[in-house]
C-alpha cells in the first residue's frame, strides 16, 4: 500500500492579466454562492415547516385525546 502525504498542498494563483481581474471574472463564483444559498434556504424553510407541521399534529392530537377523556 502507497504511503499517504499527511497534507494536502493547495496552490493559490492570483489573476495573471487585467481582463481577470474585472468583475466578470468573478461572476462565477458569485452565481455559485447565489445557487448554494438558495439551496441552503429551501433547507432551513424546508425544516421549519417539517417542525410547524409537526407541533400542529401533536396539539392536534393532544385536542383529540383531551375531548375523549
Amino acid at each position: 500500500m502507497a504511503r499517504r502525504p499527511d497534507r494536502i498542498r493547495i496552490e493559490v494563483f492570483g489573476p495573471t492579466t487585467e481582463a481577470e481581474r474585472t468583475e466578470d471574472a468573478f461572476r462565477p463564483s458569485d452565481d455559485t454562492i447565489r445557487s448554494l444559498a438558495r439551496l441552503i434556504g429551501r433547507q432551513i424553510a424546508r425544516e421549519q415547516f417539517e417542525r410547524a407541521r409537526a407541533l400542529e399534529r401533536k396539539q392536534t392530537r393532544q385536542t383529540r385525546s383531551g375531548r375523549m377523556r
